[in-house]
């Protein structure tokens, strides 16, 4: 698809034009279309932050943000389920000419993405479900969810229909590696992440 239709107006785009206004009228949160429904998250937590940040400093160190790919935070993902479609996952890999990908409403093709990771709130069992769907249905390669309620870090790889083929949850005290496919070895450390997701003590 061609950027020229990200200047379409949202009439004909219901779902998406009432995203747009929850958006405006709720700063920090995040609206997503996923199964042709509107999701609102409120801002995440301190301690939500501190776990995504901790994430990038792997990738980051691995070398994904120089060169064939870019470590990004909050961008948007077009989905194929349906025509209004779309998530924003916490952290991605993406290609770096993913910019040539934009297909609307600031989101951008999945052949795009190598990684979408998801650090999980209130609303965990949408991240451990319906996402997985979703993201499995859009043939993103690797799923990564920091399970912060059931302290578990779910690698998710070779998406088949409306799920991942293989599945992994992985507890305190493993060391992951990440396939290959994210452009370059990536180990990590599970017992670090999950601490870091968990707010400090008064």
């Amino acid at each position: 698809m061609s950027a020229a239709s990200v200047e379409r107006p949202h009439g004909d785009r219901p779902l998406i034009a009432e995203a747009n206004r929850l958006m405006d009228r709720n700063p920090g949160y995040r609206v997503e279309i996923i199964e042709g429904q509107i999701l609102v998250s409120p801002p995440p937590d301190a301690a939500h932050a501190r776990a995504l940040s901790r994430l990038m400093r792997p990738f980051v160190t691995a070398g994904l943000g120089d060169g064939e790919t870019e470590v990004l935070q909050g961008v948007g993902l077009w989905l194929p389920d349906g025509p209004e479609d779309y998530a924003v996952p916490d952290l991605v890999i993406a290609d770096a000419d993913i910019e040539e990908h934009l297909v609307e409403n600031n989101c951008y093709a999945p052949i795009a993405f190598r990684l979408v990771l998801e650090v999980t709130s209130s609303n965990w069992k949408t991240d451990l479900r319906t996402k997985v769907k979703a993201y499995a249905g859009a043939k993103i390669p690797v799923y990564l969810i920091v399970d912060r309620k059931h302290q578990r870090l779910h690698v998710l790889t070779d998406p088949t229909g409306d799920g991942y083929e293989n599945h992994r949850p992985h507890s305190p005290g493993e060391i992951v590696t990440l396939p290959n496919s994210v452009g370059a070895e990536v180990t990590l450390n599970v017992d670090e992440i999950l601490k870091a997701g968990q707010p400090r003590a008064n």
